[in-house]
């Protein structure tokens, strides 16, 4: 298996939060690269990868290991680490990365506080160097930054055969649905022309459906504002013609119409709606 790409692995301290990013001219990269537990460390494993790396990588870092004593074990005892790729990051902020000194060129990679970047078949040592500096320079939340990367990489030229596919997974404690498991995010696009803008679109969907909305975003429901909902309403029948104010009902209707786009986590019970609410039933009835 012989995952050709571009990656980082980075953390959020503030937040809590680890992730892995990646591109590829390989399908469905997204289930071989990345390997992540919330409070423990995200790894990437590429070129001819051991994937075993992923799990016995975190078992190592659970166990205490900093991450390039984590390389070390895992390389030492692999024939094959001429040949392998690894970057690694812990819930500390400690990074390490590997290059073995057969892969394909061109091939490499740069750690410091808080990430690794590493690639392999990459068309120039500029596209890891655009990979730190789009997560350095971007704002936002850990999975903005990490896009940014990734499209600052791909604009230095990226893995030089093409792009396929890309991934972005995100863990922190209790992250995951419900708060069930620790997967925050875990987005793949397998087989596309542009991966990393599909992977902006997933993101952008997620962030809609699970992200609270920022206080800046809260918008208080007054007459002109519910008459618009009631408006909306209307045209997806979910309200009778003829109704005009922002009611009762008008609420029982809008929370039944939230539940059925799956947009529940941003039903409000206290007289507001967020912005990104409204715009997305703007845009499904044309109304911008």
């Amino acid at each position: 298996m012989k995952p050709s790409t571009f990656s980082i692995v980075a953390v959020d301290l503030a937040a809590g939060e680890l992730g892995v990013a990646v591109q590829s001219k390989f399908l469905a990269v997204g289930a071989a690269v990345p390997w992540l537990e919330a409070g423990v460390g995200a790894i990437a494993t590429q070129a001819w990868a051991n994937t075993s790396y992923g799990p016995r990588g975190l078992a190592l870092l659970r166990g205490g290991a900093n991450p390039a004593g984590a390389i070390e074990a895992l390389v030492s005892e692999d024939e094959g680490r001429a040949r392998r790729q690894i970057g690694i990051v812990d819930a500390r902020g400690k990074s390490a990365t590997y290059t073995g000194e057969e892969c394909t060129e061109w091939a490499g990679g740069v750690c410091g506080d808080g990430f690794a970047a590493q690639g392999n078949i990459l068309a120039g040592p500029a596209v890891v160097d655009e990979l730190v500096v789009g997560f350095l320079q971007a704002p936002g939340t850990l999975a903005e930054r990490l896009l940014a990367a990734l499209r600052s990489a791909q604009r230095a030229g990226g893995d030089k055969r093409g792009q396929q596919s890309a991934a972005l997974v995100i863990v922190k404690p209790s992250g995951g649905y419900g708060g069930y498991n620790d997967r925050y995010i875990d987005l793949r696009v397998d087989d596309a022309t542009e991966p990393i803008e599909q992977l902006a679109r997933l993101l952008d969907l997620h962030m809609l459906y699970f992200a609270p909305p920022k206080p800046a975003d809260i918008l208080t429901i007054d007459d002109a504002l519910g008459a618009e909902l009631v408006q909306i309403l209307t045209q997806l029948g979910a309200l009778a013609p003829g109704h005009l104010r922002f009611d009762k009902a008008a609420f029982a209707a809008f929370e039944h119409v939230m539940g059925v786009e799956n947009l529940e986590e941003r039903i409000r019970t206290d007289g507001t709606v967020d912005r990104q609410t409204l715009e997305y039933f703007r845009e499904k009835l044309g109304r911008h």
